[in-house]
């Protein structure tokens, strides 16, 4: 290791710097809050104060995108990644607009080359500390960041969560009032479809996500129960203590749900997880199964974002089709 050279100076030349040191030095004044800031919040027992919005934002997972465009945000990410299905119509030009840093999760390097001050994640999996990205570490790296309300550690998921969500994120980036106008318009559409659902008997419902030795499902602490609830239907794996889990078959026969809610993503289409439902001999007997009774459901509709008002009003029209007209 080469170290700098020292450079010696003649004594004459000490003379004004030292005088210069004795006089005190002028501190500079500190920066002036945005107006509306400084904001604190906690998210996820996590603790951050804002002087001003972020600039600089990178999305990680879908929903959690669709927050930030929903709100006119999209000026402010400089990277956004891992796209569940397609992107809502309405949100595409602003979508497009964006660099996409990869189609799953960018490494930590990737990440860092995009220079963000803040990192919005959807699913706890976009701060995996095995690949550098945790809160900490990034944290450590200057950068703030924010991760879906539906992952905090708490009780159910609910539509106040994500009220609660929406508010939040336009607090942090100076918009308030825009996040007031969403929830004020989610709320009118969430009362329309409870009063056309009054008096409906609810149906028994089993997500099938995925999987073949155990069902990937929605457990009880997730969006996608708060939907099936508000749709008039009954989660048969309510009782799953997490957003999502694996559950045995036997269990689903045994539960013998009325419908089956199919999540709509990634590879695998749905005949052919209808075709894998309905070949497997252990589930003939299920009612769903047997009645050929199967909802559908992009899975970005069924997580905590944007999304929810709408897909409320969408299973609701498939578990329940004569109050729906």
């Amino acid at each position: 290791m080469s170290w700098p050279r020292r450079v010696l100076l003649p004594a004459a030349a000490l003379v004004p710097l030292l005088a210069g040191c004795s006089a005190p030095a002028e501190q500079k004044p500190a920066a002036k809050a945005a107006p509306g800031f400084p904001y604190t919040v906690t998210n996820c027992g996590v603790k951050d104060t804002f002087q001003a919005p972020p600039k600089r934002v990178v999305t990680m997972n879908q929903h959690v995108t669709e927050i930030m465009i929903a709100l006119g945000l999209e000026k402010s990410l400089v990277g956004t990644a891992y796209l569940d299905d397609a992107v809502l119509p309405a949100y595409r030009k602003a979508y497009d607009s964006v660099p996409v840093l990869a189609k799953e999760y960018p490494s930590k390097e990737a990440l860092l080359a995009a220079n963000p001050d803040f990192v919005y994640g959807g699913y706890a999996s976009a701060f995996d500390a095995k690949d550098g990205r945790s809160r900490d570490d990034l944290k450590k790296a200057g950068i703030s960041t924010r991760l879906n309300t539906e992952y905090c550690p708490s009780g159910k998921t609910s539509v106040d969560d994500l009220y609660r969500e929406v508010t939040e994120v336009g607090r942090t980036f100076g918009v308030p009032d825009r996040a007031e106008k969403w929830i004020a318009g989610a709320r009118a559409a969430i009362a329309a479809n409870e009063k056309r659902l009054k008096g409906v008997e609810p149906v028994s419902v089993f997500v099938y996500d995925s999987g073949d030795k155990t069902a990937f499902t929605a457990g009880g602490k997730g969006m996608g129960n708060e939907l099936i609830t508000r749709a008039g239907g009954r989660n048969v794996f309510s009782d799953l203590d997490k957003p999502f889990g694996d559950a045995a078959w036997e269990e689903v026969v045994a539960r013998r749900p009325e419908v089956v809610v199919i999540y709509d993503y990634g590879s695998t289409t749905v005949e052919q997880k209808k075709k894998r439902l309905l070949d497997d001999p252990a589930l003939k007997d299920v009612p769903a199964i047997k009645n050929r009774r199967f909802a559908v459901m992009p899975l970005s509709d069924a997580v905590l974002g944007v999304r929810v008002p709408a897909a409320v009003e969408k299973l609701a029209a498939q578990l329940h089709p004569a109050a729906a007209r």
